[in-house]
């Protein structure tokens, strides 16, 4: 009898291959084959970085880690799924495909990519979703790639299913109950390394397996946006620690950011506090019609509040995000797509594909349509003290308003970031993150 992930990942599959069908039909193809990738060596070595493959793939086939399978797509017909099982004593071979998933495609156990290889020379109207230099020589005239392809398949997943959106919130309770772990770690005065450590335990996952390269940062290692080092020494001082770190279940991220401090820095603490109060009402502004760069702007304003009750800067909100004072504190965006991807795609285009790109005064956005039903993405302010912003800042005529004292007392905590995923509904929208912490906490 299928399983309750059973039943939702057919119903995944079987609303997917409606979708496909139609766009198939629309584009002129009968058949489209997914390529689930190859390592690729690094240059002068016979060693891969860490297999993962490409979320085109996974958006069907929840096996983030499988090697050189190929998804045949044919229209009316069951989807069916050459898994590669090499014969193989240097690694240890991917587990046969459990059944609760299993039953929805019609799979094929194979040795070699060999045995998938005439699936491209039985097809007429062929499209392909890989590399070129995995696939070359058996394209035969076979559209890699197509463009309109992309984008209608990207497009598909701006709307998650219910099973995409139950692997997400389960991704998120296993990243809640490791960011816990990673904090406790900090209170103990770990370093850095030991920190990340005591987070993969907890979360059961392998760096390797999780959907991003966690960030760490204690102190002002906190100010660089995607920190990527992991120290093994302990700081003198632990003044604040900035963990932006994930889980994956089944193919799908969870993406957490938290911020953290020792008691006894109270005016950092009391940073903390406004920030997490101000992306809470961020939170609950997402809705199905809201503009994300409208929101972005919200965002702004609530961080420009948090300076100016903080006295950090001596302007109105209005005037420091109108002025671009805000941005030398909150340089990056509000948020992102997520789901398969991390920065999960479409993104910057509407439904139709056409572009949508960042405002000039907001070039790092990753997200400029507006919401609809069905959207999962990140919520994310932050508030750094970044010392080349902070030059330029001084540098600006803007620097009279500035409480540099302060500012300078603060600068080697780093800075601030809460991140959660938020799911948009036509109602009130839903929130993993905070849900998965209040099950812990319960």
């Amino acid at each position: 009898m299928p399983t309750s992930q059973g039943l939702l990942y057919a119903r995944h599959v079987e609303d997917r291959c409606a979708q496909l069908d139609r766009l198939l039909g629309e584009l002129g193809y009968d058949t489209l084959l997914i390529h689930s990738g190859r390592p690729e060596m690094r240059l002068f070595d016979d060693q891969a970085p860490p297999f993962r493959a490409h979320a085109a793939f996974v958006s069907w086939v929840p096996q983030p880690f499988a090697e050189d399978c190929l998804l045949e797509l044919r229209a009316g017909r069951k989807p069916r799924l050459w898994f590669h099982q090499p014969r193989d004593y240097w690694h240890v071979a991917p587990e046969p495909p459990a059944s609760w998933w299993a039953e929805t495609l019609d799979v094929a156990i194979v040795k070699t990519a060999a045995e998938w290889e005439s699936c491209f020379r039985q097809q007429t109207a062929l499209a392909v979703i890989g590399r070129e230099r995995d696939l070359g020589t058996l394209l035969q005239g076979a559209d890699l790639n197509p463009a309109a392809l992309v984008a209608g398949l990207s497009e598909m997943r701006t709307t998650k299913t219910a099973w995409e959106r139950e692997c997400m919130s389960q991704a998120n309770d296993i990243a809640a109950a490791a960011h816990l772990a990673a904090a406790a770690a900090f209170e103990a005065d770990a370093s850095e390394l030991e920190i990340h450590l005591a987070y993969l335990a907890a979360a059961g996952q392998d760096q390797d397996h999780l959907p991003y390269n966690s960030i760490v940062a204690l102190n002002e290692n906190g100010a660089v946006l995607h920190y990527q080092h992991r120290s093994a020494r302990r700081p003198e001082q632990m003044l604040s620690f900035l963990i932006d770190a994930g889980a994956d279940r089944h193919g799908y991220a969870a993406d957490i950011t938290r911020t953290w401090t020792q008691p006894e820095n109270r005016d950092f603490d009391d940073l903390i506090e406004a920030m997490d109060r101000a992306q809470l009402r961020l939170c609950d502004q997402v809705r199905a019609g809201v503009s994300f760069i409208d929101l972005h702007r919200q965002a702004h304003l609530a961080v420009a509040a948090v300076l100016e009750q903080a006295e950090l800067v001596n302007m109105s909100p209005d005037a420091m995000v109108e002025s671009g004072v805000s941005s030398y504190f909150f340089p990056h965006g509000l948020g992102h797509f997520i789901g398969a991807q991390v920065h999960d795609v479409a993104g910057q285009v509407d439904a139709k594909g056409r572009a949508l790109p960042p405002p000039e005064a907001y070039p790092f956005l990753r997200l400029t349509r507006d919401l609809a039903p069905g959207n999962v993405l990140t919520i994310e302010p932050g508030l750094y003290f970044i010392p080349m912003l902070l030059d330029q800042l001084k540098a600006s005529g803007f620097s009279d308003k500035i409480n540099w004292p302060q500012v300078h007392r603060l600068q080697p905590f780093g800075g601030v970031r809460i991140e959660d995923d938020v799911l948009v509904t036509e109602g009130d929208a839903v929130n993993f993150t905070r849900q998965a912490f209040a099950r812990l906490e319960g």
